[in-house]
């Protein structure tokens, strides 16, 4: 049986290319492909991937929170991190969030290969230079001991967190999520709070500095 795989990357060139070396291996087939991660959830919903190969910074929402989200509904569907970014933030947060595998987009298809079917087989893959991030952040676990905003916040203060230094206010933040104007006014005023910090500049740092969104 093939291991059915969708793609999650904003980029369609990229998602041409996967797809196009993926159809080639007899054991493996694309059922879907998504531009972001909350496309991602509704499309992993519908279509049940057995794997998903998932980027991790996305407009609207990143592949750190959509792996939380659809491994909290769905724990069978294993997720491999394929991200231009070997920055610790981000391989720890998709690692906590609970994807199997880190690959840089560098590597080698060959390569990719290998960590799909690692995975499948109930094992984790880490590029090289990915394991050496782990490890030195093994190292130094407890030495700096500052909570982040995946400890200081909630899932959907961090959405919108994201959405806030995306440039969206608080109008089109309340229509993108479906909540009334007055919960995303509330929100923003807890997320202030729990970083002290007040103006929008603040907390765009803050959202780059924590991988939550890129330059």
């Amino acid at each position: 049986m093939s291991i059915k795989i969708m793609i999650v990357d904003e980029h369609k060139i990229l998602r041409e290319g996967l797809s196009t070396l993926i159809a080639k291996q007899p054991d493996m087939e694309i059922i879907g492909e998504a531009t972001d991660g909350r496309e991602a959830l509704d499309l992993a919903d519908k279509l049940s991937p057995d794997l998903i190969l998932m980027d991790v910074t996305m407009p609207n929402l990143n592949g750190i929170e959509a792996t939380r989200k659809i491994k909290s509904k769905n724990s069978d569907i294993e997720i491999i991190a394929l991200s231009l970014h070997s920055d610790r933030r981000y391989v720890l947060g998709m690692i906590d969030a609970g994807a199997s595998g880190y690959l840089l987009k560098e590597c080698a298809f060959e390569e990719l290969v290998l960590a799909i079917n690692t995975v499948m087989d109930k094992k984790k893959y880490l590029s090289p230079e990915i394991s050496d991030i782990l490890i030195d952040e093994y190292v130094k676990k407890n030495v700096q001991g500052k909570p982040t905003i995946y400890v200081k916040l909630t899932p959907k203060e961090r959405e919108i967190l994201q959405l806030i230094s995306e440039g969206k206010n608080t109008k089109e933040i309340a229509m993108h999520l479906s909540i009334s104007i007055k919960t995303v006014a509330t929100h923003r005023r807890h997320i202030k709070k729990k970083l002290k910090v007040e103006s929008i500049a603040e907390l765009t740092k803050i959202a780059i500095k924590e991988g939550l969104t890129s330059l």
